[in-house]
């Protein structure tokens, strides 16, 4: 059985990780549209995924703050500090391979890039919705379910873009950029299920 508590808590936590989350949801769609931009496009919206980086780092700097001046949280710190760094490493994958399409000057992108980032916009609608049930830490294991599954989907779209890719591209260069993005992308799969394992961790502890 839960223990009430009896120490007041910090609740603004839940509204910093809900606008943590909100700036991924952002940064996905932004990745979506870089892919069927043409190279001048490519640039602007690079360019707006850079400011959304910014801001997701300013909103995880604002959680580190709160917690250094914050004498009772919501729950235990350094569960805080791996949610908020989590969220954060996200947003830094997905602003790290739109940045390289750009710099490589991918003009044309295998049709399984596109999959992959279906992924991380699923995963970035998910994570978002679940933040706001850390307060109560009722209704998430769906979330953590979820996104394991669809981290296994990106496992399995990797892999067979990887093959297609090795199988299809002649010219080493543009396999070696190619291969370097693609890896990224499920760089951001794999935060995106550190997340919901670091959730799955916090509401464990908080039952």
């Amino acid at each position: 059985m839960r223990i009430p508590r009896i120490t007041p808590r910090d609740t603004t936590f839940f509204d910093l990780f809900t606008a943590s989350a909100e700036h991924l949801v952002t940064g996905s769609k932004l990745l979506g549209e870089l892919l069927g931009a043409d190279l001048a496009g490519r640039r602007a919206i690079a360019k707006q995924m850079n400011e959304v980086e910014h801001l997701a780092d300013e909103a995880t700097h604002t959680i580190m703050r709160r917690m250094n001046s914050t004498f009772v949280t919501p729950f235990d710190r350094d569960d805080i500090y791996e949610l908020a760094s989590a969220l954060d490493d996200c947003m830094d994958f997905m602003e790290e391979a739109s940045d390289l399409i750009v710099l490589y000057k991918l003009e044309e992108l295998p049709r399984r890039v596109a999959d992959q980032v279906q992924i991380l916009q699923r995963c970035a609608e998910i994570t978002a919705e679940a933040m706001p049930r850390l307060r109560s830490m009722s209704d998430l294991q769906d979330y953590w379910v979820e996104i394991n599954r669809l981290e296994n989907q990106a496992d399995k779209q990797h892999r067979k873009l990887l093959a297609q890719m090795f199988d299809d591209i002649t010219d080493p260069i543009l396999l070696m950029k190619l291969k370097e993005v693609v890896e990224i992308l499920e760089e951001a799969a794999d935060a995106f299920e550190a997340v919901a394992n670091t959730v799955e961790t916090i509401a464990v502890k908080e039952s």
